[in-house]
This record gives structure tokens, sequence and C-alpha cells, in this order.
């Protein structure tokens, strides 16, 4: 989450306040509006509070056009009562709540069979609050693991985590906070994620573990799982060195599933130790729900799993944080149970087919270069062709707002850092009508573009509108 400070200068002045949200009489109804940086001296009736909140809230933009976020902006209202049924049921209280912890534990059940565990039964997992919070908690288990191994070692020598440079930013913090060295691959011409051979000459005695991302944030495309595996394999043979693995699955992990089949990357791979998904993105829920699971509990440590007699029961607990409601996790179930496979894939097959007619039609404008098309994740990345100089991918993503349209552009990292493209995340909701007036939109927008002098963006660090 953002970090906030107060204001600089509080500002003093009130919100205004109309009249007729007063009771019967707008007259009589109307109340002195409340100040905006401290609490307010005296209570508001819950119609008034309601609507000065409401009314701001219109500025922000419309979720269901925000092609930026890979995160659930639409679900079936039947989910919304379940949330709304549950919203004050503290997860954490699995004793008083047993039904709600029950529906939890049939989620992971059915993650592990969807994930090829070996035995389904043996694998262990739990909810999170997103797929950052589930990342911590396998980096922990792989730390925990190496300093067991090293023991004789440890603290004295420095765990490090192999990665890509494309990671999710909860991978550099996970180091940061866990005093990990962060060893990353980086970008290499047209290959925009890791490459098996360089993650695993970058391990060592020290080594952790190695993360492949299933469904690159950058430009949507799958890491190779399953020749990271063989490359540590043979690593492996030469060295003796026995490097797990985990995947971060955050959106893959539910679209490869039933989608690509036959791709082999899950835990049918021996070295794979654990998985994580956000059921908030691909997974169709609302934010903020995440999963963490382990091919089995010798892959986490039982040191890390807390027991607390907590409200009447024994509580084993793996978490970051402890209390939060069990709406989206009910809503997770509700998912699953609605949908089954048949439905899931349905619905990806239906968010991917969207992804690939778009990234066709935007590639027929003319003006652009397609990175990615969509057939992996319902994501893709296109930057303007090499003759267009008038403007850039800034100017496009900064006029397309002016029309309701979330379209982050953003400049790749380290050794691509010269590359800078613009995104579409395609989602369940994003259907091929809205599709049909992104490009009109986009279209209509090109020959004002094309016209100008040069491209108007100064800060391209300022102009990003990309966010994980």
């Amino acid at each position: 989450m953002p970090l906030h400070t107060g204001p600089e200068q509080p500002d003093e002045r009130p919100a205004t306040v109309n009249p007729f949200y007063g009771q019967a009489n707008p007259v009589g109804g109307m109340t002195e509006a409340p100040p905006q940086h401290r609490l307010p001296d005296g209570p508001l009736p819950p119609s008034t509070a309601y609507q000065l909140v409401h009314d701001e809230l219109m500025l922000d933009g419309n979720s269901r056009l925000n092609l930026a976020t890979f995160v659930t902006t639409w679900m079936e209202p039947q989910a919304g009562v379940l949330m709304a049924e549950c919203s004050d049921k503290n997860m954490i209280d699995k004793d008083e709540y047993p039904r709600t912890a029950e529906l939890e534990r049939r989620c992971v059940a059915m993650l592990a069979d969807l994930w090829n565990a070996p035995d389904p039964s043996a694998a262990v997992g739990c909810s999170t609050t997103g797929s950052s919070e589930a990342c911590m908690l396998a980096g922990m288990a792989l730390k925990r693991r190496w300093t067991k191994r090293n023991a004789d070692r440890y603290p004295g020598a420095r765990p490090n985590l192999v990665m890509g440079v494309n990671v999710q930013v909860c991978w550099d913090k996970f180091c940061n906070f866990w005093e990990v060295e962060a060893r990353q691959v980086p970008m290499e011409g047209d290959r925009f994620h890791l490459d098996p051979q360089a993650a695993a000459e970058l391990c060592d005695e020290n080594t952790i573990g190695v993360v492949g991302i299933l469904g690159s944030t950058f430009d949507g495309s799958y890491e190779p799982i399953a020749e990271l595996c063989a490359a540590l394999d043979e690593l492996q043979s030469r060295t003796g060195l026995d490097i797990p693995v985990h995947v971060d699955g955050a959106s893959g992990a539910m679209v490869a599933p039933f989608l690509d089949e036959d791709l082999v990357w899950d835990f049918r791979l021996p070295r794979v130790s654990s998985i994580n998904t956000s059921g908030h993105k691909y997974g169709l829920v609302y934010p903020g729900v995440g999963w963490a699971l382990w091919r089995s509990a010798a892959e986490l440590p039982e040191d890390l799993v807390f027991r607390v007699n907590y409200l009447g029961g024994d509580m084993p607990t793996f978490a970051l944080n402890f209390s939060r409601p069990g709406a989206q996790v009910v809503a997770q179930y509700y998912t699953f149970l609605r949908l089954g496979r048949e439905g899931y894939r349905a619905v990806q097959q239906t968010t991917r087919d969207v992804a690939l007619g778009l990234a066709e039609r935007v590639e027929a404008l003319g003006d652009f270069r397609l990175l990615t098309r969509g057939d992996q994740l319902p994501v893709f990345a296109f930057t303007t062709a090499p003759d267009i100089t008038a403007y850039d991918v800034f100017d496009v993503s900064r006029r397309m707002r002016e029309r309701g349209w979330l379209l982050p552009a953003y400049t790749f990292p380290e050794n691509r850092e010269d590359l800078s493209v613009l995104r579409v995340v395609c989602r369940n909701g994003f259907s091929s009508d809205l599709a049909e007036l992104f490009v009109e939109d986009l279209g209509r927008l090109l020959p004002e573009l094309r016209r100008q002098q040069h491209p108007l963006t100064r800060d391209k660090g300022a102009a990003t509108g990309f966010h994980h």
C-alpha cells in the first residue's frame, strides 16, 4: 500500500453541503460543512456523510475502462451479495466462523488439484490479501529452508534470490525487508523476461531459490518454467546445488490451466516448490485475495507456522497480517463453484480472444509495433513504429485519458530503458464492444497526434501510468 503523509499546509476550507442533503426541510437540515484534514467536532447524518464521500469519488477513473490494472473490476450481483453478507466476518476467527474456514480449505484443495500437486491432500496452502503477501510467504519459506541447510554458515553468508528484472515490485520488497540479495537477470534485445541459462549461472551455494513468472506484468508473456527447471537440473548434476523454484503465477496460474493445458509449469515439475496466484486477478474475484501453495508440508518449515489458541480453538496460521474479512475468500469459493473448469475456460478464452483481436486491430492502424499479441496472458504491449516521430506513447496515454481510457505508458527496465510502451490488460468485463470503442477512440486521435511537431512529454518518469 502507498505511504501517505499529512498535507504540508492543512486545507481548512470546508466541503460544501447541498441543502437538499438535509432531512425533509432543506433549510432546517442545513449543517455546517465538516473539515477535511481533522476530525469534525460532531457527527453528520448518514445520508450527508455518504453523499460527501460519493461525490468526491466521482472524480476517480472508471475502473471498467482501466486498462492498466490486472485486478477484477466486475463480478455478478450474487457474488456482491455474498461478500456483503460476509464483510463482518473476521477470517482469523476460524473457531467462530468454521464454515468460512472450511470454504478456504476447499479452495486450497481445488488449487492443489488444478496445479497438479502429486498428492493434493498433502499440499498445504493458505489465502492471503493478494499475491504480494503470498510472494512474501513463499520467499520466507525459501529463506528458512536455506538457513536450516546452511546453519553452519548462516548468518555469516548472505542469501540471494535469482529472478528476472521484470518481476513484480513485491519481490524487491521481499529482498529488502528480509535482507536477501536480489540477483536479477537483465532484459536483452527482444527478450523481455528471464533467460533460464542466465538464471542458472547466477546461482551459487547461497541461492535460496529462483522465481519464475507465469505472466510478466511488462508484456503479458510467460517465462519458460520447464526450461528453467531443466537448467537447474543440469546445474545440480554438475555442482550438487539443489535450487528450488517458486512460480509467481499472480495472473497466469489462473489462465494457463484452462487455456494452455499442455504447458508444463506447475507441480508436475519436481523442482517447483511453491506457487502463488491472485484470486483478485484472473481468479475473477474483487480485491483482495491471493493464494500461496506448497507442494507438501516439507516445503513449508513448521517453525514458520504459528499455532494460536484463539477464541477457544487451536489455529495454525501463516500470514503477515491477522484480521481481515472473509468476504473475498467466500467470493473465490463462489466463483469456483459457479464456473467450474469449463466455465473458467470459456471466460478466459473469451478474454484472450478479445486481446488477440484488439492487438491485431491496433497493429492495423499502422502507427504501432506490437511486442506481444495477447496469446499468453490476455495482455499485450505495443510501442510506436520506427517512423513515428511526432508523438510518443506518453502522448497517446495522456490523450486517451481525455476520453476516459486509462492506458498505461512506461519505460522498460535496465538494458531496455530505450523502449517505452503502452500496455492493454484485457479482463472479464472488457468486452469486444468496449474493445471496438477503444480502437475507434485511438484511431480518432492519430490525425491530431501526427500533426504535432514533436512529442510533448519531457519527464517520462513523471508521465508513466504503469502500476503493477
